[in-house]
């Protein structure tokens, strides 16, 4: 159905070698220190890798920009999955802004974006509203030519670093999901503060918060898209993201699945070497298989994705099975290792943690096969 091109394989060779010589070392310490590293992240606005979902003039790929993002995302996650994390954020961060700004905005936000190097974030969940969107509670109320946004958002990525924020606020009394619309919010405007930093199980590398809105005022033109229709623009940021995220994922697992068959070629038990026990062979194989599994849909969403064909059962699908699968596989992988395993010297520990926020975010995988159910009912009308 799809082929990769001479760029996107030029692309993953080089962010492939990348990883594993200058991301990869690192990683432990980047767990360890819960917070970034500016030379692992100078290295991705270098690559170009923060911006392959950006308008070409401003940094981005020419074509084919979710399969970009999805091997480079996947390569950079089997050495370290908080730095893969930074690119995912960026284009979930900044989707709204480049599919949804007025020209004057664009023109305004994307030399910043790019440029200058500014992370986006993306402030749509709040304590009481995480899968239901609907829940929102942040309000943004016209005000002349302002809008003035108030609320409180929380699991933040790059809450507490990023220079601009896109934020997802409710503008009517309409219930559920309608009346929501999305915003762009400078982070040094008045009244905009960080509450808690997280401390998390996994992906501890990247910085997760909470971000208070008390009266924030924002010109009219900050109106990102339709006013009311920022629902319909997040489940667009969905079709996108969600490959991401199984790429992600898929990353994760390869990572595991590479230490595992590593230490079961070199471990000996019973005189001889693990891999050579049939039960091990097993696990190999049923990790192997999940991933290639896991493979093919993330990377068919994706290539559904760039062809501009409707891809959300299959965003979906890729979400919810490569998630599943890193679980699965990092699971065993400590297994194999045995004690090795379940200590931070080896990184299968890590990678264990850092595998269960993918079946989280972006939409639960519980929501996930909601909204695989729905695309199917709808299909067989």
């Amino acid at each position: 159905m799809f082929s990769s091109s001479e760029e996107l394989e030029s692309l993953r060779a080089t962010v492939r070698r990348v990883a594993r010589e200058r991301i990869g070392p690192r990683a432990a310490a980047l767990d360890a220190g819960g917070g970034p590293d500016p030379e692992v992240e100078g290295l991705l606005w270098e690559l170009g890798l923060m911006t392959l979902t950006f308008p070409p003039e401003h940094g981005g790929v020419e074509r084919d920009q979710g399969t970009a993002l999805c091997t480079a995302v996947e390569e950079i996650a089997a050495a370290c999955a908080s730095t893969a994390l930074l690119l995912v954020i960026q284009a979930v961060g900044s989707f709204p802004i480049l599919h949804g700004a007025r020209r004057e905005l664009l023109e305004r936000l994307l030399p910043r974006m790019a440029g200058g190097r500014e992370l986006v974030a993306y402030l749509v969940t709040e304590p009481g509203a995480g899968s239901d969107v609907g829940g929102l509670r942040t309000t943004a109320v016209r005000d002349g030519g302002e809008w003035v946004l108030t609320g409180t958002k929380c699991f933040a990525t790059n809450g507490a670093r990023a220079g601009i924020y896109t934020v997802l606020a409710r503008t009517s009394a309409a219930p559920g999901r309608e009346g929501l619309s999305f915003f762009a919010v400078d982070r040094d405007s008045p009244g905009v503060s960080i509450g808690k930093i997280e401390k998390k199980l996994g992906q501890r590398g990247s910085n997760t918060a909470e971000v208070i809105l008390d009266g924030v005022r924002i010109p009219a033109g900050n109106l990102l898209g339709e006013e009311g229709k920022g629902f319909l623009l997040a489940m667009k940021d969905f079709d996108m993201s969600r490959p991401a995220v199984g790429a992600q994922a898929l990353g994760i697992a390869e990572g595991a699945l590479a230490e595992m068959i590593g230490h079961a070629r070199q471990r000996r038990t019973f005189g001889e070497p693990l891999a050579s026990h049939q039960m091990i062979q097993q696990i190999l194989a049923d990790g192997a298989t999940l991933v290639e599994a896991a493979r093919g849909l993330v990377y068919r969403a994706a290539h559904l994705y760039d062809r501009g064909e409707r891809n959300t059962k299959l965003a979906s699908m890729a979400k919810v099975f490569a998630s599943d699968a890193a679980m699965r596989v990092t699971t065993d992988a400590i297994q194999v290792l045995g004690g090795y395993g379940y200590m931070q010297d080896y990184p299968v520990e890590r990678m264990f943690r850092d595998a269960k926020l993918t079946q989280i975010f972006e939409g639960a995988n519980q929501i996930q096969r909601l909204v695989i159910a729905r695309e199917l009912l709808r299909e067989a009308r």
